[in-house]
């Protein structure tokens, strides 16, 4: 059996051995930080943490593989079906208005049955890159003009970024940061791009403006704890910045070589130890050479994601391999850029590391696209340069 499934494995070994070696050792600090949570939730056990943290890995590996197997050209016309999928489930999870523990939680829904909390916003997120991505490509070779791609492009784009925004303020900033990125590598046009930024930055500012101004007719804006925490980094006070202040004391007294796994003391303080500051962990118990081996990691996943995108016969490949594939190095450096200090707090976990489901399925999601655009050039090194558009040949293909 497991001679089968890796003899069906297609695509870049590499990034097949740098996602195996980071779901691994995810194990470690995982294990290590579910101590607090079991502390916090007064509830279960550290190796049932792990049990479920082992089921979520082992079910995105499932969505690596499956994805992967798929040509990458489907996805153009499945973007064009998921985006109104995907803008129901926002407002959905919108309208919900869940609180736990005091705390908004309306960015979450659960998964029926199974009772699995779902992110939708990260979900969206992916699916907006390789829309955005087919649109480039489709329009490569044609004149870009600014009212036509307003219209197919930035509408829908502004749209999705708009129902992420009230609840996850950080997603919001990262996919219309990637967006504009993947537009200028796709040859959009500079003042086109100047222009988007302005207007994106004067709807944030109205945005703010009107949730302070009417606070209770957006309950499930989280604009406090976004302005509380930018305050807080820009104070520079200790008792203002608890969870920084704690990762930077787990860093540092990690030194060159740790406490060893397992032996971390800053875990029992800090909140978010297994998902959002588990970087943190980790330098408190490998040391400075387990922190830098993340790093490396990270970049040779960003190597060959590039190499993968530049490789790419068609132009559709390229977009979508660097649409989905750079938003998750940049999610990495983030999380480990605000483990030590340089980023405010953000909420943004450690890709294929931290716990949590959606973070883990989406991750997996993107990496089987980029396999998939690995593995179909490999294979069909004369594909067309057209990709499948027509989201009517993914049904037919699902039928026939």
């Amino acid at each position: 059996m497991f001679t089968r499934f890796f003899e069906n494995i297609r695509g870049d070994k590499t990034i097949w051995a740098i996602i195996a070696a980071l779901a691994i050792f995810s194990f470690l600090p995982v294990y290590s930080a579910s101590t607090n949570l079991v502390y916090v939730a007064g509830k279960g056990s550290t190796l049932g943490y792990l049990m479920k943290h082992a089921i979520l890995l082992l079910l995105g590996f499932a969505i690596v593989y499956t994805t992967h197997r798929i040509p990458y050209r489907y996805f153009s016309g499945l973007s064009v079906l998921m985006l109104p999928v995907v803008v129901l489930l926002l407002v959905y999870t919108l309208t919900q208005g869940t609180v736990i523990n005091g705390a908004n939680a309306s960015r979450w829904i659960s998964i029926p049955f199974i009772g699995i909390g779902f992110q939708t916003s990260t979900l969206a997120a992916v699916v907006l890159m390789i829309y955005v991505a087919r649109y480039l490509a489709r329009n490569k070779e044609k004149e870009i003009t600014f009212k036509e791609s307003l219209l197919y492009m930035w509408i829908p784009v502004g749209f999705v970024l708009a129902l992420i925004l009230p609840a996850n303020f950080s997603t919001t900033a990262i996919t219309f940061l990637m967006v504009m990125l993947l537009a200028y590598l796709g040859g959009y046009p500079i003042k086109y791009l100047a222009s988007i930024l302005g207007v994106g930055l004067l709807c944030f500012t109205l945005f703010i403006l009107t949730a302070k101004a009417f606070p209770d007719s957006m309950k499930t804006s989280r604009i406090g704890t976004w302005s509380s925490r930018i305050e807080n980094f820009a104070s520079g006070e200790s008792e203002d910045n608890y969870q920084a202040e704690k990762a930077k004391i787990a860093i540092a007294s990690g030194e060159i070589y740790g406490k060893g796994p397992g032996k971390s003391v800053q875990k029992n303080f800090l909140p978010q130890s297994s998902s959002d500051f588990i970087y943190a962990i980790i330098g408190e118990e490998f040391g400075l050479i387990g922190a830098i081996l993340i790093i490396l990691f990270f970049l040779g996943l960003l190597f060959r994601i590039v190499i993968i995108a530049t490789k790419s016969v068609t132009i559709f490949g390229t977009l979508l391999c660097l649409g989905v594939g750079l938003p998750i190095i940049f999610q990495a450096m983030i999380n480990m850029g605000v483990a030590v200090g340089l980023f405010p707090v953000t909420g943004q976990p450690l890709p294929l590391i931290s716990t949590g489901g959606t973070s883990i399925w989406m991750t997996c999601f993107a990496i089987g696209i980029v396999l998939s655009v690995s593995a179909s050039d490999s294979t069909e090194p004369v594909k067309q340069k057209e990709s499948m558009d027509n989201p009517l040949d993914i049904l037919h293909e699902a039928i026939g």
